[in-house]
Formats: C-alpha cells, sequence, structure tokens
C-alpha cells in the first residue's frame, strides 16, 4: 500500500448550469423512462455514458429534424434561434435548461446585433455555446480564438467585444488592452461567468498544498484544458485522467499528499472513484 493522503478539491465538480439541466433530465427520465438531449449533456463521456443507461438518447441535428412530437433537453450551453423554430415545426416540447448566464449573454449580443454593432466573440469555434451567440447575430459575428487570430481580420474602428463565458477573464482584458493600445475602440462586455472564472485562483491555491494532483475531466471539455493548465503551471506533478482506469501507481511514492480536482463539467461521483482508487494503490 502507498498509503497516500487524498484529498477532493471542495470547490471542483460540476457549476449550477450543469447541475440544473442534469436535475432536469433525471427528473423526466424518471417519469418519462427516456429523453432526448440535443447534443452531448456535459463534456463528461463518463457522466453522459451513466444518464445513457437511465435512458437519455443523445441526438444531433439531423436527428432532431426527422423528430415529431417528442420532449427534447437543451443543455446548459444553450442553442441558435433556428433550434426553436425547428422545434416549433416539428411540434417538439422543449425542455431548456440553457445556463441563465448563457441566456443573459445571448440577448446582450441580440441587443448589440440590432444596433448594428461589430460582434467580435471571443470563444472557441464550433463550440456548442458559440453557436448559440453566433445564432443571435444570424452568423454574422466573428468568432476568434486568440489575438494573433482577432488581428489576421480587417478590424472596424470601433470594436463590440464579448467572450464565451467558459474563457479566462485575464486572456479577455489582455485582448481588450490590447486593441486599445493599437488605438481601436472597444466596448468589451465581461460576460464570463465568475463561478468558472474564479475556479482558476481556486486551483492555483489548491495545486501548491499537494505533492501531486490528479486532475479529473472529460477529453472534450474546453473549461477542463484551461484548468489542468492551471493546475500543471502551479504544480508540474499534475497528471490529466478522464477516468480511474488511466491512473498509473508509478507517478506516485510511498506517503505523498495528493490532490484531486475537476472540470466544471467533472461529476462528483467520479472524483470519489478516483480518490478511492488512489487510496487502495
Amino acid at each position: 500500500m502507498r498509503q497516500l493522503q487524498v484529498t477532493i478539491d471542495a470547490n471542483s465538480g460540476f457549476c449550477f448550469g450543469v447541475i440544473y439541466a442534469i436535475q432536469m433530465a433525471e427528473d423526466l427520465l424518471e417519469e418519462r423512462g427516456y429523453l432526448y438531449c440535443l447534443g452531448d449533456i456535459v463534456h463528461n463521456d463518463e457522466e453522459v455514458e451513466r444518464l445513457q443507461k437511465k435512458g437519455l438518447r443523445i441526438i444531433n441535428y439531423d436527428v432532431l429534424q426527422g423528430l415529431r412530437d417528442e420532449h427534447v433537453l437543451i443543455r446548459a450551453h444553450g442553442e441558435p434561434p433556428s433550434t426553436y423554430q425547428m422545434a416549433m415545426q416539428n411540434n417538439l416540447t422543449l425542455i431548456d435548461a440553457s445556463c441563465p448566464v448563457v441566456l443573459k449573454l445571448q440577448n446582450r449580443i441580440k441587443t448589440s446585433f440590432d444596433k448594428k454593432e461589430q460582434i467580435f466573440i471571443y470563444g472557441k469555434h464550433g463550440h456548442a455555446e458559440v453557436l448559440g451567440l453566433l445564432g443571435q447575430t444570424s452568423n454574422e459575428a466573428v468568432v476568434f480564438e486568440n489575438l494573433d487570430e482577432l488581428l489576421r481580420h480587417e478590424l472596424p474602428q470601433n470594436i463590440t467585444l464579448y467572450s464565451q463565458t467558459t474563457k479566462s477573464t485575464n486572456s479577455f482584458y489582455n485582448i481588450k488592452n490590447e486593441l486599445e493600445t493599437r488605438g481601436y475602440g472597444v466596448d468589451a462586455n465581461d460576460t464570463i461567468c465568475r463561478q468558472v472564472s474564479n475556479r482558476d485562483k481556486e486551483l492555483r491555491l489548491f495545486a501548491q498544498k499537494y505533492d501531486k494532483i490528479v486532475f479529473v475531466s472529460g477529453t472534450k471539455s474546453s473549461n477542463g484544458k484551461v484548468l489542468y493548465q492551471v493546475c500543471k503551471d502551479t504544480n508540474p506533478n499534475t497528471y490529466f485522467v478522464s477516468k480511474v482506469e488511466e491512473i498509473q501507481p508509478d507517478w506516485f511514492a510511498d506517503g505523498e499528499t495528493v490532490g484531486i480536482c475537476g472540470a466544471t463539467s467533472t461529476p462528483m461521483w467520479l472524483m470519489e472513484q478516483v480518490r478511492d482508487a488512489l487510496q487502495a494503490l
């Protein structure tokens, strides 16, 4: 036995938007026996698999087009207006679990678009939340993933800047400051979710305390990639796992302290499984 001293980060695990969506799904699954969900309910394969065993059916837009008279869950990331139009045409009942922070952002972008402002969105191309935001602008807004990409565009003198809710606040303000330094007028709308962005600071403090860190996250989670890097920068002895089977015993020495943390899409039960596996080494 390695006799590792293992602690789970109390601040890790689902953000309130994901908790809300999963609770809604579980209630409906209990009531109906099955439920369609447009896209993965959360970017964590283990949690998706758990819910699929309860009757959750993950579908894409092609399948949605062919559905009639069914109930479909909209996940926390939100959806563009076209999804709601299709639901009306197909007599679908949408169970809308869009995160309130995302809905507020969608409304603000729609207002800016109606005022004919030139909108630039700091976010990940193709991400579900970003597609919902783009839909508020008839897909006319410009999405960019970093400053270099933004500067490759021919920029207007006045820029309305928004961000995907899970991006880093530091990066967002660095982009704003750089644009202003270059002489652009920037109307910066900080719509980043503080429950997510504060994880950054909390994780730095957490990662410092232990000999080793095990970061648990789905491989599709962009928030997971960012937060893993935060841990790794703070504590180089940080390891990424998406499930218990990926733990390698030779990462650890006898009696070490190990901190377990995760993304906003990482279920607590999965971090607890990782803890139990480590304690059994």
